[in-house]
C-alpha cells in the first residue's frame, strides 16, 4: 500500500479520497476549508497545510476547481513543489486547460517530480460509486505507476497520450455532455408544451437511439425540476471556456460548442450556477416563457 496525500476534498474528491483509505492506502487529506469527517472515518486524516499532507507522500492526488487553483496547490509558495520529496508522482485529476498542463508538468519536471493528468468524468454519482471514467496524459511509466491508484476510484482508465492529452480528451467529453443535456432539456419543454406523459416518453426515448448516459443520469432531475448539483453550472461554464479556447488556438471550427457554452453562461448569469448542469431545462423553459418562478 501507498502514502497518499490528496489535495481538495470538495464534491468529487471526497469520496475518491475514502475510496483510497478503504482500499488500505494511508491517505492524508488537505483542503482550504477543513472538512475531514468522511475521510477519518475511513482511516484517513486530515492536514493543516499542502505542506504537511504531501511530506511523506509516494503519490500526491489534486482534484481542484481551475488551473489557478492547480497552479497554486502546485506551484505556490508552500504548495507541492516546495514541499514533497524528489521523485514524488503527482496525479492531477482536476479539469484545466491542456496548456496549463504541460507548463506545470514541464515545471514538475524541472523541480525533480512527475506530473500527469488525469481528469475524470461521472460526476458526484461516479466518484461515489467509484465507477469515474479517467482520461490520463503523460509519460507511460508514469501512467502505469498510478493505475493502482487510478482503478481504486474509477472504472474506465486509458492512457490516451502524452501530457495535456486528459485534459484536451475531457474538453471533448465536456462538449458532449453540455450538448446533450441541452438537447434533452429542450426536448423536455417540447414535450411539455403538447401534454405528453413526460415520464413515458423519456423511458421509451431512452430505449432507442435517442438513449444515453445523460438522459438515464438526468432525466430524475427534469421530471422533478431537483437540481442538487452532481455537477455545477458554474464548472460546466469554466470547461466549455476551455473547450472554445482551445478551439480557436487549433484553428478548427466547433460551432455548437460556441452556442452551449453561451447558454451555459447564460444561466450562469441568471443565478444558476450553483444548480447541476442540467438546470439548462430552466434556461430553456425561461426563453420559452414557461420557467415556474416561484
Amino acid at each position: 500500500m501507498t502514502n497518499l496525500a490528496f489535495i481538495g476534498l470538495g464534491i468529487m474528491g471526497s469520496p475518491m479520497s475514502v475510496h483510497l483509505a478503504n482500499a488500505g492506502h494511508t491517505v492524508t487529506g488537505f483542503n482550504r476549508s477543513p472538512k475531514y469527517d468522511e475521510l477519518e472515518a475511513a482511516g484517513g486524516t486530515g492536514s493543516e497545510s499542502i505542506a504537511g499532507a504531501v511530506a511523506d507522500a509516494d503519490i500526491v492526488c489534486v482534484m481542484v476547481p481551475d488551473s489557478p487553483d492547480v497552479r497554486d496547490v502546485l506551484a505556490g509558495e508552500g504548495g507541492v513543489f516546495d514541499s514533497a520529496k524528489p521523485g514524488t508522482l503527482i496525479i492531477d485529476f482536476s479539469s484545466i486547460r491542456p496548456d496549463a498542463t504541460v507548463e506545470l508538468a514541464k515545471q514538475a519536471k524541472e523541480r525533480g517530480f512527475r506530473l500527469i493528468d488525469a481528469p475524470v468524468s461521472g460526476g458526484e454519482a461516479g466518484a461515489k460509486n467509484a465507477a469515474l471514467s479517467i482520461m490520463v496524459g503523460g509519460d507511460a511509466a508514469d501512467v502505469e505507476e498510478a493505475r493502482p491508484v487510478l482503478e481504486t476510484v474509477g472504472k474506465t482508465v486509458v492512457h490516451v497520450g502524452g501530457s495535456g492529452s486528459g485534459q484536451t480528451v475531457k474538453a471533448a467529453n465536456q462538449l458532449i455532455v453540455a450538448a446533450n443535456i441541452q438537447a434533452l432539456a429542450e426536448a423536455v419543454v417540447f414535450l411539455k408544451a403538447y401534454g405528453v406523459d413526460l415520464e413515458a416518453a423519456l423511458e421509451v426515448l431512452g430505449g432507442g437511439l435517442a438513449g444515453s448516459k445523460v438522459l438515464d443520469q438526468k432525466k430524475q432531475n427534469m421530471l422533478t425540476d431537483s437540481f442538487e448539483p452532481g455537477f455545477r453550472i458554474d464548472l460546466h461554464h469554466k470547461d466549455l471556456g476551455i473547450v472554445t479556447s482551445a478551439a480557436r488556438e487549433a484553428g478548427v471550427v466547433v460551432p455548437l460548442a460556441a452556442i452551449v457554452a453561451q447558454l451555459m453562461a447564460s444561466a450562469r448569469a441568471n443565478g444558476d450556477g450553483a444548480l447541476d448542469h442540467s438546470a439548462l431545462l430552466r434556461g430553456v423553459e425561461r426563453l420559452s416563457g414557461s420557467l415556474d418562478q416561484s
